[in-house]
């Protein structure tokens, strides 16, 4: 085998490498992400329980019960809803990876085998590149419902900032 079709083998087995890393960046930040959300149900299973202890002795301790309530309730339904993206997007970042990493050593091997076809390479790389593309399509999903939990939260939260300013208005 001439120098250059070395240098040529080497580019195209180098070239899925790169994605290959793109991959798994994604896997680790995928991987923050899916931590975030279960640090964030822990956080509701322990404010669910200190509902449930709670004595309710008045009136408006109830009603801002329930409103907390529900508010957990919203909360898990989308931290569920995001669990199940991100466990997606992981696979498709790990079957990316695999595909990709196929693609390289199929290039060897052609190479290697002197064989002409090169379906098998070009198949496996555009199925690693198009997983990539799936698990980022289900990542923009998910930062969609992360946003949207966000937004909900920050609304009962100005709930609360007004119960108490109103409060703090009627005890003046």
């Amino acid at each position: 085998m001439p120098p250059g079709a070395a240098t040529e083998v080497l580019a195209a087995m180098i070239t899925p490498a790169l994605l290959i890393s793109a991959s798994g960046t994604l896997v680790l930040s995928t991987s923050n992400r899916v931590s975030r959300v279960v640090d964030r149900v822990r956080i509701l299973a322990r404010d669910a329980e200190q509902l449930q202890s709670a004595s309710k002795s008045s009136l408006d301790d109830a009603r801002q019960a329930q409103v907390k309530c529900a508010l957990i309730t919203r909360q898990v339904t989308v931290l569920a809803k995001r669990a199940i993206l991100l466990r997606s997007a992981l696979a498709a970042f790990y079957l990316a990876i695999g595909l990709l990493v196929a693609s390289s050593i199929a290039v060897g091997l052609m190479t290697w085998l002197a064989w002409s076809i090169t379906w098998p390479v070009i198949g496996l790389a555009l199925l690693g590149a198009g997983a990539l593309l799936w698990g980022s399509v289900l990542l923009v999903r998910e930062g969609r419902h992360a946003l949207g939990s966000t937004l909900d939260e920050m609304q009962y939260i100005r709930g609360l900032v007004e119960a108490a300013g109103g409060s703090a208005a009627a005890g003046n």
